[in-house]
């Protein structure tokens, strides 16, 4: 049997006289635990400092908070695949009633005061969800013991929040053959490829992105009620680089002809049978298209 692990973290539960629970918003774009997730504040002992010392220092440095009364209430393990436990984090339990936007935030994006009613609605991290379920269950645990924290222990899962590109492409058949274009040689994505008319969404639907890029790459006019989505490919260029959500719509009519309009992007635009695609067609784009002859919906490209 793998021995308790020591702790190696600190963290605190902090609640009002409303019993509303005091959370902190993580960075959600750093190589940090729990991000872009709703945590409990806290942090890692300095080198010879104690637990209760640390607590107190980085609620100090984090967010000038000065909680008297803090005292030791879980212990949170989180197990890895073997079931071992890595490390532990010690929670500390304390009382305070001020305004969270008062406080001079040195980490992460806020502090807010969460009524246990919202809770099943955020995304939090697992050891936060924990840790207040045990509150909730009995406030007063940690007084029924004889000196040891009640261990409370959660799976490790994947905390990292990462953003997924989202890319929309245009999918446009007569006669039996699909609209490609040639990419530009200097292109920094795709080269002297035959790709979609495509663009990534900026701040508005995926239908008007479409719409949007059909009039500014090659001057075709789209009505949204002509639109129908016909295929997705969720894409990993590589291990470690961005994820692409890549949604190809249908445009059932259009008005005018293709023309290159924006020609440091695309030189050439062509109409190529499905069973006979130009050399070289990007990956996902014959996967695409190979996927919307077939009638499947989706498709993955480069995931483990």
């Amino acid at each position: 049997m793998t021995a308790p692990a020591a702790p190696t973290t600190t963290a605190a539960l902090l609640v009002n006289d409303d019993g509303h629970y005091l959370l902190h918003l993580r960075d959600a774009h750093k190589n940090i635990c729990s991000a872009g997730q709703w945590s409990l504040p806290g942090g890692h002992p300095e080198p010879g400092e104690n637990l209760d010392a640390a607590i107190v220092r980085e609620l100090r440095e984090e967010a000038a908070l000065h909680i008297p009364g803090l005292v030791p209430f879980a212990a949170v393990e989180t197990l890895d695949d073997g079931d071992r436990p890595p490390g532990r984090v010690q929670v500390y339990l304390g009382r305070w009633n001020g305004d969270p936007a008062a406080l001079p935030l040195t980490e992460g994006i806020m502090l807010r005061w969460t009524p246990p009613e919202q809770l099943p609605w955020l995304t939090m991290d697992a050891r936060t969800t924990a840790v207040i379920r045990h509150h909730q269950a009995d406030p007063h645990a940690h007084q029924h013991t004889d000196g040891a924290l009640p261990v409370l222990r959660v799976r490790s899962i994947g905390t990292k929040t990462v953003l997924n590109v989202v890319g929309v492409h245009l999918y446009l058949e007569r006669d039996g053959k699909i609209l490609l274009g040639l990419r530009h040689p200097d292109s920094s994505y795709a080269p002297s490829e035959h790709h979609f008319l495509a663009g990534h969404c900026e701040q508005e639907s995926a239908v008007a992105c479409l719409i949007r890029e059909a009039k500014e790459e090659a001057g075709l006019v789209i009505a949204a009620e002509d639109v129908e989505f016909v295929h997705v490919v969720h894409l990993l260029d590589a291990p470690g680089m961005q994820p692409r959500m890549q949604l190809v719509f249908r445009a059932r009519r259009w008005q005018g002809e293709p023309q290159v309009l924006e020609p440091d992007k695309c030189v050439s635009w062509g109409w190529w049978p499905a069973d006979a695609l130009p050399e070289p067609t990007v990956a996902y784009t014959r996967a695409a298209i190979d996927g919307i002859r077939h009638g499947r919906p989706y498709t993955e490209l480069g995931w483990a």
